[in-house]
């Protein structure tokens, strides 16, 4: 993939934690605003942390499934 989509997808990733902290703050779950900002700090898109290929790799399954499990926590308690 070109770098430039990398660049998109850092900048959305960003956006989308930092409005899930804004969320979480809102509801005054004080340890997942810290875990948004983390990781809106980690995939930022204007000074790039440099963990090698497959550490990176581990690190964007291990937040896409914890995405994915939060959404159906979330959508259980709604129910």
């Amino acid at each position: 993939m070109p770098y430039g989509y990398f660049q998109l997808v850092r900048f959305l990733a960003l956006a989308g934690f930092s409005f899930l902290a804004y969320k979480a703050n809102d509801e005054d779950k004080s340890e997942q605003v810290f875990i948004y900002i983390a990781l809106a700090l980690l995939f930022q898109p204007f000074y790039k942390i440099a963990l090698g290929r497959e550490l990176w790799n581990i690190v964007d399954v291990v937040v896409g499934v914890g995405l994915l499990i939060s959404i159906f926590i979330k959508n259980k308690k709604i129910k």
